[in-house]
This record gives C-alpha cells, structure tokens and sequence, in this order.
C-alpha cells in the first residue's frame, strides 16, 4: 500500500513547532514503522512464529489477569 508523503509547513519562521508537527505527523503516517520493518529481512516463517509466540504470551497474560480477578 503506497502512504501519501508526509508534509509540513513552516508558519512564521516557527521551525521548531514545524519539526514537533513533522515527527508527529511521520509517526501517524507509519512511515517510521515501515522503515523499520524494512531494515532487515525476515523470513515469513519468522514471522508466523513471532506472531504465534506473541499471541501464546497475551492469551497466559489475560488468563493470569483474570485469575487475579477473582
């Protein structure tokens, strides 16, 4: 999927608030998050077991929550 590029203007020489827009605007956008991803490559069946792991650590998490519930 192709992201728009993020832009900023810059309003009465207020660099600074330009640049805090700027990143905010990068983080929202996922281009950060892309790059990031792209950095390296990872194999797909890295991926599924990463995935896999993660789901594995959040279902004994929301377990373990709920037993503290009651």
């Amino acid at each position: 999927m192709k992201k728009a590029l993020t832009t900023t203007k810059v309003i009465k020489g207020d660099i600074n608030r330009a640049l805090k827009r700027f990143k905010s605007s990068t983080i929202d956008s996922g281009h950060l998050e892309e790059l990031r991803e792209r950095k390296e490559y990872k194999k797909p069946t890295t991926v599924k077991r990463k995935m896999m792991k993660d789901a594995i650590r959040k279902q004994q998490w929301d377990l373990e929550k709920e037993k503290e519930v009651y």
